[in-house]
This record gives structure tokens, C-alpha cells and sequence, in this order.
């Protein structure tokens, strides 16, 4: 599962491929940002483990990882 996630302040986005579905996703990112948390642990498919600091976050976009993504000119 895609997911990318926007920091305040900050121009680049994170992006992770994670094992968890999207309702996990969902879950975790709105148990941290609810209850205070400093950080959102995510880990991606290859075992890196990813903190998120909660209270900066901007955005959360949540997508399957199989999701065509055309590129290019002429993609259609």
C-alpha cells in the first residue's frame, strides 16, 4: 500500500510502500495525531521502520501500491 504523507513547513512529501492496508494506516495515523503522540511509527515493506512527527502532519494519502502511474507524454 502507497501512502504519502505531507509535513507542514515542508516542500517534499514522504513516501512508503507499507505492508498494512489502508484501514491500519487510517487507524495509526489518527490514534497518533489524536491522542498527542510525537511521533508515527510506519514501516515499509523491506522492514525500515519510519517516524512521522504527529504533530506536523499536513496530509495523509492513502493508495494501492498496484495503482497505475502514468508517466511521461502521451500516458493516457
Amino acid at each position: 500500500m502507497d501512502v504519502r504523507i505531507g509535513i507542514t513547513q515542508t516542500p517534499r512529501e514522504i513516501e512508503l510502500d507499507v505492508a498494512e492496508d489502508g484501514d491500519a494506516v487510517k487507524k495509526a495515523v489518527e490514534s497518533a495525531v489524536a491522542a498527542g503522540d510525537t511521533l508515527l511509527w510506519l514501516t515499509d515493506r523491506k522492514g525500515r521502520r519510519v517516524g512521522v512527527p504527529a504533530a506536523k502532519i499536513a496530509y495523509v494519502e492513502i493508495g494501492s501500491a498496484s495503482d497505475d502511474r502514468r508517466v511521461g507524454f502521451g500516458a493516457h
